[in-house]
């Protein structure tokens, strides 16, 4: 455990024990083997094009005594070293559950794109091992068989990784440079890691990954949310020891203190050359990878934010081609003008129209971004480009899943939305002593339907989420309609330096409960979007006591509209005001 947490009682619960994984985490083999050229996993797989060396099962030791286990593929005919690129993984390094079920083949990303040997969420080893590289596919601490107990991210594991850093640029087949990549959590790690700069990290390459969990997350506007964590995310691992308990943790430390602070790395002393990927439609990691990128201390980083699936990205092959370049670069030392390489390259997504994608722009945040208000008139649902006049009001049950209250804005001229939202609302509640608001931005077309973007590839995308639809609602992981916030009225407290117009930044450090009647301000940010409108769509802003649009919070797994929510603080009615001195409004990232 990391001093940063040495003054917390940190809560732990069992893994899941190993052979409860289906199908099974394999048992250790330590040893080599080889994959013959031509080998394949999976039927229309891409074919190896090198025989790779598996060095499998090596013991890596840790600063504590703690040894990992992981597996190093090499190209078998290499005459020295190589330079590694490392995998660090909760989810397997080869075999297990996430390997069998989560494939990137089931996503959209065709079979003869990858070999098949990859980890979930991880980089090919057929590919780079064609290419010169030596890939290390590490089991985290705690999982697998690997020993100790699970640390949900912080200074511990980035120290973790150091040690695997430095362990593996000792190694004879390892020229000494070591880069990192990876998707998701394989993505949140290396922003920890490379903030405890490890002598031999030369390079990271992080796949759309948070760098606060408890803001981006599971107390994301002060409201906890930890069924993703829990029932899609921990419920799926295993290990041999412990796994920290983020949801009691959240319970003993609802807000922000030294505990979490030590999930949040400190960016700015990143010095590496790093790769960074996001995108707009992601449910958990958008804000977080975009906020990394802009603390990045380094001056060598480059941003791409695609259109796509995040498991698809990084598995397409042009993609994978520009990733090579960038390790290259700074692996292999070769001069191939990676540097000339545009530092802002994004998507613009067009809901039900056609996408924007890899247009150049000079700066993230774009500096032509003009923050431009729309305010609420409860007298008409309607947002308007100047403030009502007279006061007005609107309300909605806070308990009831289907009662909200929209707002709706005319479209007449091409529009784009670039950044982040801010919806400043001037709220009170009739029961209770807290309240929790949720509002999501989305467009339709002229006859009212919903106007959606579905980042899993393919005719059927569209289709395939309809099926999944629960309560009328398309799940957040595969259709995307636009941003959407929320946050609990005692958290509502702001940190003016660290706050823009668009981007209210809630210092979550004590809670300020609320007086029925009381009015009170809320900045509930809404997570940045790319996004077109066009005229004849209706912009739409919608309001509600539970998770507002067209789309549910991520999940995987089904959601039962009639359970009952754990999270909420909510109980009678919201009422909103509007006009006169009560001017609600909300901030928009007009570009033009």
């Amino acid at each position: 455990m990391d001093a940063a947490s040495a003054d917390f009682d940190v809560a732990f619960r069992p893994a899941n024990p190993l052979d409860r994984s289906d199908p099974p985490v394999p048992d250790p083999e330590p040893g080599t083997r080889i994959i013959p050229a031509g080998s394949m996993q999976g039927e229309g797989a891409h074919p190896t094009l090198v025989d790779i060396e598996v060095l499998q099962d090596v013991v890596i030791p840790l600063r504590d005594g703690v040894s990992l286990y992981g597996d190093v593929y090499r190209p078998a005919s290499a005459a020295g070293p190589l330079p590694a690129i490392l995998i660090y993984t909760p989810y397997g390094k080869r075999g297990g559950w996430w390997n069998t079920n989560m494939a990137a083949t089931r996503f959209g990303v065709p079979p003869k794109d990858v070999s098949g040997f990859q980890a979930f969420e991880a980089l090919d080893p057929a590919y780079w091992c064609a290419n010169d590289y030596a890939l290390i596919v590490v089991d985290a601490r705690g999982t697998g068989h690997s020993g100790g107990d699970m640390l949900f991210f912080g200074a511990a594991e980035g120290h973790d990784v150091y040690d695997t850093i430095e362990w593996t640029a000792a190694q004879d087949w390892c020229t000494g440079k070591v880069g990192m990549a990876g998707n998701s959590q394989l993505s949140m790690v290396q922003w920890a890691t490379a903030a405890v700069r490890p002598p031999h990290l030369a390079a990271i390459a992080p796949w759309e990954g948070m760098n606060d969990i408890y803001r981006d997350v599971n107390v994301r506007g002060g409201i906890p949310y930890t069924d993703f964590h829990d029932q899609d995310i921990i419920a799926f691992l295993y290990g041999t020891g412990r796994f920290e308990d983020l949801a009691e943790m959240i319970r003993r430390y609802p807000t922000d203190n030294a505990y979490w602070a030590d999930k949040r790395p400190d960016l700015a002393a990143v010095d590496v050359p790093a790769y960074v990927v996001a995108s707009w439609s992601n449910p958990i990691h958008t804000r977080g990878t975009l906020q990394a990128f802009r603390q990045l201390g380094s001056e060598r980083k480059w941003l791409r934010i695609h259109n796509v699936q995040e498991w698809v990205d990084i598995a397409t092959p042009e993609r994978v081609e520009d990733l090579r370049r960038f390790f290259d670069r700074y692996l292999h030392g070769h001069d191939n003008g990676w540097e000339a390489t545009p530092r802002i390259r994004l998507s613009v997504l067009d809901p039900g129209g056609e996408d924007i994608v890899d247009r150049v722009e000079p700066t993230w945040p774009p500096e032509r971004v003009t923050p431009t208000a729309l305010y609420l008139d409860a007298a008409t649902g309607r947002l308007t480009t100047v403030p009502p006049e007279h006061e007005a009001c609107v309300s909605y049950d806070s308990t009831d899943k289907k009662d909200a209250a929209v707002f709706r804005f005319s479209v007449e001229r091409e529009t784009e939305l670039l950044g982040s939202l801010n919806l400043q609302l001037w709220v009170e509640m009739s029961k209770g002593d807290d309240l929790d608001v949720y509002a999501a931005v989305y467009k339709t077309d002229a006859d009212g339907n919903v106007l959606y973007h579905f980042p899993f590839p393919g005719v059927g995308a569209g289709a395939f989420a309809e099926v999944l639809a629960q309560d009328g609602k398309l799940p957040s992981a595969v259709a995307y309609a636009g941003p959407v916030g929320r946050i609990r009225a005692s958290h509502r407290a702001v940190d003016p330096e660290r706050s823009t117009e668009l981007e209210p930044y809630l210092t979550h450090a004590r809670e300020e409960l609320v007086s029925v009647g009381q009015v009170v301000k809320l900045d509930l940010a809404l997570w940045p979007t790319g996004m077109l409108l066009h005229p004849g769509e209706t912009l739409v802003l919608e309001i509600a006591g539970h998770p507002a649009g067209p789309t549910t919070p991520p999940r995987t797994g089904a959601i039962d509209p009639d359970a009952e929510d754990v999270h909420s603080r909510n109980a009678g009615t919201h009422t909103i005001r509007t006009g006169g001195s009560l001017a609600s409004r909300l901030l928009l990232p007009f570009a033009p």
